[in-house]
């Protein structure tokens, strides 16, 4: 790349993060995944429209579940003839069913990098891996989960009574989930949202160790891009999930491991996570007395910089820009205090 990114884009990214995560949290607990992750689009896709990018989604999200995405080959940014391309990854919100069930762990997350330095990942799913600093480089996704709880307790100087690994809640890893038990380390469950689980092993407060399991590739490509930047490590597995992926991955080697720097690769490298609900490192949307709270992480590889930020946004002025999912490039000013008066506000305006 001959120039480096912009720092002023990692706040534009920041107000993407944010403004799904507002959008999103309009729809906690009313029981729909579509209207959550729908809402969280359709900010992405307007508040992208302002950023100086020529902006290209390789790694999108919603096709594995039906739901409203911004799709791989999507473009977006501004795309003026100086601005720089990009490769874009995207999890709008990563735990949908969380935030409609008003769940815990629930993030709006976005990467910029390089383009051409992400990894295209030709199955929905892969077996994963992923660790903090300390265990960096220890650890190896193809031996037994027993021995890579032992070698961490090694690493780490602990008691295997005192590992932590977290995990998806499925019945896939029902034989892991009684083999951590039956060597007496502890384990978290989650519902959902994988690439807080995968970041919390390089967060000290959150008390996780190791992050196992089959999850989403798209989740395991915005992890690795925060792993860049926390000094953590992830390594991936393809994993078809049935015989129409087997097929399509046939000239793929099953058994190679990818670490980080395979999945995102390149010095400049941007992620941003807004919390959505409650979480381990992040706190959720807070509406309080005509103000709302967001709580963000912000991460560049390049300087090594990870910003945390909180910001409060006046519902009395606050606007997000939306664009439809249908095609439909008409802008609409959204009224966060009476979202449900939001549709019937002036059309083609931003303020």
């Amino acid at each position: 790349m001959e120039k480096d990114i912009h720092p002023e884009i990692t706040l534009d990214l920041v107000r993407v993060t944010e403004a799904a995560a507002l959008m999103s949290s309009l729809f906690l607990g009313f029981g729909d995944k579509e209207k959550v992750d729908k809402a969280a689009v359709d900010a992405m896709r307007g508040m992208l429209d302002y950023i100086d990018i020529k902006g290209t989604v390789v790694i999108g999200e919603g096709e594995k579940d039906e739901a409203p995405m911004l799709f791989n080959g999507e473009k977006v940014g501004n795309w003026k003839e100086t601005a720089l391309e990009m490769d874009i990854a995207v999890d709008p919100i990563d735990g949908t069913r969380l935030v409609a069930y008003g769940l815990p762990n629930a993030i709006a997350s976005m990467v910029f990098a390089e383009k051409g330095k992400m990894m295209s990942i030709p199955t929905f799913y892969c077996n994963k891996l992923a660790v903090g600093p300390e265990l960096k480089g220890k650890l190896d996704i193809n031996k037994s989960l027993t021995e890579n709880v032992k070698l961490a307790a090694e690493a780490l100087n602990l008691p295997i009574t005192e590992i932590t690994v977290v995990m998806l809640n499925r019945e896939r890893h029902r034989s892991y989930i009684e083999e951590i038990r039956k060597i007496g380390a502890r384990i978290k469950l989650i519902s959902d949202g994988d690439i807080a689980g995968a970041i919390a092993t390089s967060m000290p407060e959150s008390g996780v160790d190791i992050a196992y399991g089959i999850g989403g590739s798209p989740e395991g490509i915005l992890a690795a891009a925060a792993l860049r930047t926390l000094g953590g490590e992830i390594q991936m597995k393809l994993w078809p999930r049935d015989e129409q992926e087997k097929i399509k991955v046939k000239d793929w080697d099953l058994n190679k491991v990818y670490f980080t720097k395979d999945l995102v690769g390149g010095e400049h490298v941007i992620f941003s996570a807004t919390g959505v609900t409650d979480g381990d490192f992040l706190k959720g949307v807070k509406f309080i007395k005509g103000k709302a709270i967001t709580d963000t992480i912000a991460m560049r590889t390049s300087s090594a910089t990870i910003r945390r930020i909180v910001t409060q946004h006046d519902l009395n002025k606050k606007t997000i820009r939306l664009k439809s999912i249908d095609g439909d490039e008409n802008i609409f000013q959204v009224d966060l205090k009476h979202p449900k008066n939001s549709n019937a506000l002036l059309k083609n305006k931003f303020i």
